[in-house]
């Protein structure tokens, strides 16, 4: 190893206590056997040989870490076996900048999206692009509820998580989504359930009121010239039941007798809610849905999400060879089977204490994915010329 000054490591046979800050080694030799400890940055990092399995040390060493404040992995280093402790954060260290700029960024790509649903030509007139700013909220509202799920509740459990990254795309809806970024193992999978729970289930309430304020707000209709041009792109959106349901309970039409008519584009903010709650539970690898499978099933989640891509493959070759849709209304689910497969190869996160979930977040569980199932459309967008 590279030559490091003597304050930089200690030894477990004189039982030298650094680092001071970390677990003792009494505590960590019950099941890894240490031989030297060193600090590498902000890393503490404790080579030895583990007495017993991967899965059961890191069951007992896990809490011991957490509870000095550090998040710790079994890993290699130079031929040698290792525990590498990092400093456990949770909170935010400062302006989050990149997050502030791709905010700010996913504001004018959905403004802009928003305009064309609003028949506002935004390269003639910029500034005109602003008169989209409901749908711009809906959007923005619908992500960020339901990502900021995911981030209280992983606050709750002690878990790393970043703000929500927005990701501005030029799409029809002007953005790919938002994610967070999370650090470190789940403790067990009430934390893993918890926190994949959250984040549909807050969306869903923020989708459902989007969706009930756009109802009621007044249809948009094209221009005379966009009507009468034979080069127009027509978009036709399929609706969900929950949408489909919302409109019967308050009266309020989605299908209008004007072929140039279109419901308001706050109620595509709640569309759009409804469809990435759907896929998010679709349940593979680590989408919410693996993550909530993964809690309630164990290792048959596995199982269970390799079964997904050929399902979706399916979806797609029956609405093309049988109901006779277009290509580009089903490779939506060509893509998603592809996305899947790679994401079931990678696997669920896995919590260290694997312990089964209670009865009451079971039946929570299949009640969310039934509210998915709800959320499902065969097809969801199809361009027509």
């Amino acid at each position: 190893m590279d030559d490091v000054d003597s304050s930089d490591y200690g030894t477990a046979g004189d039982r030298n206590p650094f680092p001071e800050d970390g677990p003792p080694l009494e505590r960590v030799e019950s099941v890894f056997a240490v031989y030297e400890t060193r600090r590498e940055d902000e890393q503490l990092v404790y080579y030895g040989d583990p007495l017993v399995a991967p899965e059961p040390l890191m069951q007992e060493l896990w809490p011991v870490f957490r509870e000095a404040g550090y998040d710790v992995e079994l890993t290699r280093r130079h031929g040698e076996y290792a525990l590498v402790a990092e400093p456990r954060s949770i909170g935010i260290d400062g302006i989050p900048w990149t997050n502030v700029l791709l905010l700010l960024a996913t504001v004018v790509s959905t403004l802009f999206a928003g305009s064309m649903w609003y028949h506002i030509d935004p390269f003639a007139n910029p500034l005109a692009m602003w008169e989209a700013w409901p749908f711009m909220v809906a959007i923005l509202g619908v992500l960020g509820v339901h990502e900021m799920g995911h981030y209280v509740l992983s606050r709750y459990h002690g878990v790393d998580a970043s703000l929500p990254y927005f990701i501005p795309v030029p799409t029809l809806i002007g953005t790919m989504g938002a994610v967070i970024k999370m650090k470190g193992r789940m403790p067990d999978r009430k934390a893993l359930f918890d926190i994949g729970v959250a984040g549909p289930l807050a969306g869903l309430i923020a989708t459902v009121v989007i969706t009930i304020v756009g109802l009621h707000m007044p249809p948009v209709t094209a221009p005379d010239d966009v009507v009468a041009d034979p080069n127009a792109i027509q978009i036709d959106l399929g609706y969900p039941l929950l949408l489909e349901w919302l409109a019967v309970l308050f009266d309020q039409p989605l299908y209008q007798d004007d072929p140039a008519t279109a419901v308001n584009p706050v109620v595509i903010g709640g569309w759009v809610g409804m469809f990435v709650t759907f896929l998010n539970l679709i349940p593979v690898g680590q989408l919410d849905g693996g993550h909530i499978l993964r809690a309630m099933a164990g290792n048959l989640q596995e199982t269970i999400a390799a079964l997904v891509p050929g399902a979706l493959f399916g979806l797609a070759a029956y609405l093309y060879y049988v109901s006779g849709y277009s290509g580009n209304s089903v490779f939506i689910w060509v893509f998603w089977g592809i996305f899947t497969a790679v994401l079931a190869s990678v696997g669920p996160a896995r919590p260290v204490q694997d312990e089964r979930l209670g009865t009451g977040r079971f039946l929570l569980g299949v009640v969310t994915f039934g509210l998915g199932l709800l959320c499902f459309m065969p097809v969801p967008i199809a361009i027509v010329q």
